[in-house]
C-alpha cells in the first residue's frame, strides 16, 4: 500500500500550527487531480533531486517550516549555501554552513543519539519509537548533498561524512530521526543506489535525462513513462514521487514565498521560546 496520503482528515483544509506533530503525515502539495497530499516521513525519510530551477529548495523549506511548528520536534539543518535553510538557522538546534569537519561532528553526534535510541528501544521492547513516547523527532535536512560529497574538504572527509549520514538515514527510521535531504546533481556518485534506497519516499524534479531521473526514482521507472526529463522547465515544483512500494505520482510540490518562510520561521522561534532545560545531545530524547 502506497505511504502517498490524501488529506487525512477527509477535508479540503490543510493542518498548521500548533500543535501538529512529525507523527501525522506532512503536507507536500497536491497531485494531478488536485487533491492534497501527505507523506508520512518520520518513517520513511525524503530525497528530492532534479535540475536547478526545479522546486526542490521549495519542497525543502515546507518540510523545514512543518517541523519548526511541531510540537517535541528539533531541527538539524545542513545547508553549505547559507540562504535556503538560513531563515530556519535560530530554531535549530545545530546549523551547519560550509565547514565539512563541523558537518562530520553533527552527524557522528547523530549517530551516536540514533544508537542510544535503539537501546532504549531494545530495553522497552519495541521495534520504533512513536508519539507517545517522551522522545523528540529529530529532523535532518540537508541541502545539496554534492557539496558535502564531492566538493567541501578532502577526499577522506567526504568519504566519512557519505558513511555517517549512510548510517544516520538507515538507523533514523525507526527511532525518529528521519533525513530529508537534496541535490540538484542527481548522479551515481552523488546519489548512489545504496543510499538512495533507504529513502522510503523518493521525488524526482524537472531532469536533463532519463538517466538522471532513474537515477532519483530507480531503474526502469523512466522507460515506463515516469520521466522527470519530461517535465516542462516552466513547471516549477512539478515532481514525480515515489513511495517505497508504489508508483511514481504526478504531484505540484506547494509553494512558500521568501516572505512567507520569514513569517513562518519568527512565529516557530516565537512557539519555541525558552521554556524547558536545554536539550542535551548524549540523551535519546
Amino acid at each position: 500500500m502506497s505511504s502517498i496520503a490524501r488529506d487525512p482528515l477527509g477535508t479540503d483544509r490543510v493542518p498548521v500550527g500548533p500543535g501538529l506533530s512529525m507523527f501525522d503525515p506532512m503536507f507536500v502539495g497536491i497531485d494531478e487531480f488536485g487533491e492534497a497530499v501527505f507523506l508520512d516521513v518520520v518513517y520513511r525519510n525524503l530525497l528530492a533531486a532534479g535540475e536547478p530551477g526545479g522546486g526542490k529548495s521549495g519542497l525543502l523549506n515546507l518540510a523545514a517550516g512543518t517541523a519548526a511548528l511541531c510540537d517535541n520536534t528539533r531541527l538539524v539543518l545542513f545547508d553549505a549555501k547559507w540562504v535556503e535553510l538560513g531563515p530556519w538557522r535560530h530554531i535549530a538546534d545545530e546549523f551547519v554552513g560550509r565547514d565539512l569537519d563541523h558537518a562530520i561532528s553533527v552527524l557522528r553526534r547523530l549517530v551516536t543519539v540514533a544508537d542510544n535510541r535503539y537501546q532504549w528501544l531494545l530495553a522497552h521492547e519495541r521495534r520504533k519509537v512513536n508519539r507517545y513516547d517522551d522522545l523528540s523527532v529529530i529532523v535532518t535536512i540537508i541541502d545539496e548533498l554534492a557539496m558535502y560529497s564531492t566538493v567541501l574538504g578532502t577526499k577522506p572527509q567526504q568519504e566519512e561524512f557519505e558513511s555517517l549520514l549512510r548510517g544516520l538515514v538507515s538507523l533514523g527510521r525507526a527511532c525518529g530521526m528521519p533525513v530529508i535531504a537534496a541535490t540538484q546533481r542527481p548522479s551515481w556518485d552523488i546519489i548512489p543506489a545504496s543510499l538512495r534506497d533507504l529513502f522510503g519516499f523518493r521525488a524526482a524534479f524537472r531532469c536533463t535525462s532519463l538517466n538522471s531521473s532513474n537515477i532519483i526514482l530507480g531503474q526502469g521507472w523512466a522507460e515506463q513513462g515516469y520521466n522527470a526529463a519530461d517535465i516542462s522547465p516552466t513547471n516549477q515544483g512539478a515532481a514525480y514521487l515515489l513511495a517505497e512500494g508504489g508508483l511514481p505520482r504526478r504531484v505540484k510540490a506547494a509553494y512558500l514565498s521568501d516572505a512567507d518562510i520569514y513569517a513562518i520561521a519568527d512565529y516557530a522561534a516565537w512557539l519555541r521560546r525558552p521554556t524547558t532545560a536545554a536539550f542535551d545531545w548524549g540523551m535519546a530524547a
